[in-house]
């Protein structure tokens, strides 16, 4: 079921969305060569704590899951692209992180996520994050009032192909609202003009995760949670809430 939200609702969503925002910029602040992914994991926390906000990650457990997420970011390096868990490893200079993070507040939620460079950014990565980067924006323009998913699907897909990257229809874009993940599934590629019509009051995540070696098959660690491109190759994941309001699309997930 698709549940539109109402203007006083959107903004409530949009405080949570704030606390997204910060904590997402505090932990790049903090994320630095030798820094453990669960140090950046304490980050992320203490932001929620200071809010009076919590986290929709930590606990999280969905059917593909054996186990709850341990964490309230997922923190994913290199060839990790989506889930990756707090862990002790230590960031090296070169690494691509990403980072993706939930809040609730006031029984709203909002989920985001950045990729970035530790140090060093070469620059097949930094095509790749700046690729990645243009297809969140694109996905967002494509949500008009009257549009359909299939558009934010397409506009996503295009920036994908068109430069070369692995692209999977796995673990898109989202509803968002009292709950992480609601209905509609938003895929990262689609054909425009099909699907769900967009209406104003409508919330969703918009997500896309590239894959820089072209393929689009990953597999998932032991830990039940990472996933890696099965060709090594990195990946970069950026994503926003937004609402669909009679004026376009609005970034929910902003300071």
């Amino acid at each position: 079921m698709v549940e539109l939200k109402t203007p006083g609702e959107i903004e409530a969503m949009a405080a949570a969305g704030a606390v997204v925002a910060r904590a997402l910029a505090a932990t790049r602040a903090a994320a630095a060569v030798g820094v453990r992914l669960g140090q950046l994991d304490e980050v992320a926390r203490g932001v929620l704590r200071e809010a009076g906000a919590s986290s929709p990650f930590l606990g999280y457990q969905p059917s593909f899951a054996g186990s709850p997420y341990p964490g309230v970011v997922c923190l994913s390096v290199n060839d990790a692209v989506l889930h990756g868990t707090p862990t002790r490893y230590r960031l090296r200079d070169g690494d691509l992180l990403s980072v993706d993070c939930g809040a609730t507040l006031d029984g709203w939620t909002g989920d985001a996520a950045i990729s970035f460079c530790i140090g060093t950014t070469g620059p097949a990565d930094a095509r790749l994050l700046e690729r990645t980067e243009a297809a969140l924006t694109a996905g967002i323009a494509a949500a008009q009032p009257g549009a359909r998913i299939g558009d934010i699907s397409a506009a996503i897909g295009a920036v994908a192909r068109d430069a070369g990257y692995g692209l999977s229809t796995d673990f898109g874009g989202h509803g968002v609202g009292h709950t992480m993940h609601e209905s509609p599934h938003i895929p990262n590629d689609g054909r425009p003009g099909r699907g769900m019509r967009l209406e104003a009051g409508l919330t969703v995540a918009i997500e896309p995760w590239f894959l820089a070696g072209g393929q689009d098959a990953y597999r998932v660690d032991d830990d039940g949670w990472t996933l890696r491109s099965t060709d090594g190759s990195r990946g970069a994941h950026f994503e926003h809430t937004i609402a669909v309001t009679d004026d376009g699309p609005r970034v929910l997930t902003v300071c």
